[in-house]
């Protein structure tokens, strides 16, 4: 399965934008992991991220695990600029 993102990708997010169910977002652990998945649902203790490859599972992550959470705005596809 091919996935949504290639390496080179540039992702533009939204800092200060509000992120709701179905936004896609970037999210940064407290062990410096950084995710690209879809907002699925946000409670007071946890954010459920599903995944936007079939290939790498859903993931839900207490809210204390999450030191950055922000909404894509904008990808621009390396796969442009790649040559044939």
């Amino acid at each position: 399965m091919l996935s949504l993102y290639r390496d080179g990708d540039i992702i533009i997010v939204a800092p200060a934008a509000a992120v709701r169910r179905g936004d896609r977002v970037v999210v940064m652990t407290t062990e410096g992991e950084v995710l690209a998945k879809q907002l699925k649902r946000e409670t007071a203790k946890t954010v459920e991220l599903a995944s936007l490859n079939p290939g790498h599972p859903d993931r839900v992550l207490a809210l204390s695990e999450i030191t950055f959470m922000a909404r894509e705005i904008w990808r621009a596809s390396s796969a442009i600029n790649s040559p044939l």
